[in-house]
């Protein structure tokens, strides 16, 4: 008998990952606020469900993979949301980027209810999604991290363990982003500086990534910058100022100077301002590019 499991957003991380697990052989009951999105899983056997709270099953497994905070608050504490549906031994498997702080909230709601949350953002774009390689960063309760086990095995090539904190993941994946975004802009900035010294852009990335650079973040990246490719993008660059912002609020409520953060959050606003906000979030390169007199 396949395992039930309740699935709520269908965005370009979370089909793939959906895909991933019906392959897997779960049997998946889907929602997305744009209902057509889920169209694909239905035609694959995913049950269609009206409300986040019919996505979930009482004492069952329940994954959301949402956009930000606001929306997370909506399909869990709000009308027709996932908490009380599941109750007690149920498990919301959190699988967005979101505030530390809502994930403390959102634990401390489900505990009242008998159930669990699990902090579980993913590192990766949506190729490794499909190609099933995400990493995966898991805390929480221990029992409830055993459940879900088999999914994460299903999605990803490795999950890290942090404990049993319930933030401590969400915490992880921010730390993780912003030193995507770190080296993001430092590498617009290196190119733009060896542009206008004369050197041949793609002879600096291939130097660059086959010594010192060579990982797959900085090959990744210095990809997309020197071919331009910007679209259609991997992550776009509104949804990167929902990122550093929520970097910025971790780190003030921590008391933390990020002086590196404030100049990526100026960066990304630029780059909004001029009409990029639908692009990949490496197009902040091209704001590197304009201010230092280049043509996009």
């Amino acid at each position: 008998m396949p395992v039930e499991v309740g699935f709520i957003g269908l965005g370009a991380m979370g089909l793939p990952m959906a895909e991933a697990l019906i392959d897997a052989g779960f049997s998946l009951t889907v929602y997305n606020r744009t209902a057509s999105k889920a169209d694909p899983l239905v035609a694959r056997g995913a049950r269609r469900a009206a409300t986040p709270a019919d996505a979930a099953r009482p004492g069952g497994i329940t994954i959301t993979m949402v956009a930000d905070d606001t929306a997370l608050e909506a399909v869990s504490l709000g009308n027709n949301g996932i908490i009380e549906r599941l109750g007690p031994g149920g498990v919301h498997l959190s699988m967005s980027t979101v505030s530390p702080a809502l994930s403390r909230r959102l634990a401390e709601a489900h505990a009242r209810c008998g159930g669990a949350y699990l902090a579980c953002p993913v590192v990766g774009r949506p190729d490794r999604a499909k190609a099933r390689k995400l990493w995966i960063l898991l805390s929480g309760p221990a029992a409830a991290k055993e459940r879900v086990r088999p999914l994460l095995d299903a999605m990803g090539q490795q999950t890290f363990d942090l404990g049993e904190r319930s933030d401590a993941a969400h915490v992880m994946k921010l730390v993780n982003n912003f030193l995507i975004m770190s080296a993001i802009e430092a590498i617009a900035e290196a190119l733009v500086m060896a542009e206008k010294g004369g050197l041949d852009v793609p002879t600096v990335a291939r130097v660059l990534t086959s010594s010192l650079f060579n990982s797959p973040m900085y090959q990744g990246y210095l990809d997309i910058i020197t071919r331009g490719a910007y679209d259609p993008p991997g992550f776009k660059l509104k949804l990167g100022l929902k990122d550093i912002e929520l970097v910025l609020g971790m780190a003030g409520e921590a008391n933390v100077p990020a002086p590196t953060a404030s100049l990526i959050r100026d960066h990304i606003i630029e780059g909004l301002a001029r009409g990029m906000g639908e692009l990949d979030w490496a197009a902040v390169a091209l704001v590197a590019r304009e201010n230092a007199g280049l043509k996009r």
